[in-house]
């Protein structure tokens, strides 16, 4: 199957934050969502087992900042990200290199799928809610 641009993880990004910019454009009154339900509507359906559309509505800002800006490690994830690792679980084989880059390799696609189709759900339920909200108003 040939690769098309649309498949990059940057297309991705690119097409969330249009959808998240949109909606922000589109929102003035971001208090019209509160205590809306997001289980009431067929393509909002997120993974929050809590909330109304407005504390959706700032959930996908947020998240489009720290796409655009990145997300700061803080210290203690860092340590614990340290504490983990062992000086003594150093490879002592070429073969277990090979593995590791490998499975590196592996980890690497996998998760960059996954943040895609993160993405791209996202994407569809910062439109969904544009819609809504655009019905809601009557625009």
């Amino acid at each position: 199957m040939p690769l098309k641009k649309n498949d990059s993880i940057l297309s991705s990004m690119n097409s969330f934050i249009g959808a998240v910019n949109n909606m922000d454009q589109t929102v003035m009154v971001p208090s019209l969502l509160r205590d809306i339900a997001l289980d009431e509507h067929t393509e909002m359906n997120p993974d929050v087992d809590e909330g109304d559309m407005c504390a959706y509505y700032h959930l996908l800002k947020s998240l489009r900042v720290h796409i655009e800006w990145g997300v700061r490690a803080t210290e203690s994830t860092r340590l614990t990200r340290q504490n983990s690792r062992s000086p003594y679980m150093a490879s002592s084989s070429e073969e277990e290199e090979d593995e590791n880059d490998d499975s590196l390799q592996n980890q690497f696609q996998y998760h960059l799928s996954g943040l895609q189709e993160v993405l791209s759900k996202l994407t569809v339920q910062a439109n969904a809610l544009t819609r809504f909200y655009k019905q809601r108003v009557g625009i």
